[in-house]
């Protein structure tokens, strides 16, 4: 008869700790510094009208359409 389950010591023997730990470091630190592009389709995404335009003529022109002109300086 063979257990399906696993205790905690054997089940850790298949991952180790400082592997996990560095992973879930290294995920938080891309998701601080992400591309702008990545920021920009982030942004066209959450805003119905941008996605849709980026449907059809992609991400790059609808958000240049939607936000493009947003940083001018009075």
């Amino acid at each position: 008869f063979s257990d399906p389950f696993l205790n905690r010591r054997r089940a850790n023997d298949f991952i180790r700790a400082d592997t996990r730990l560095r992973a879930i470091t290294q995920e938080r630190i891309r998701e601080r510094s992400k591309a702008s592009q990545e920021h920009q389709r982030e942004l066209c995404e959450d805003y119905y009208p941008c996605e849709m335009y980026a449907f059809r003529h992609g991400y790059p022109a609808a958000y240049k359409h939607y936000f493009g002109g947003r940083r001018r300086t009075k």
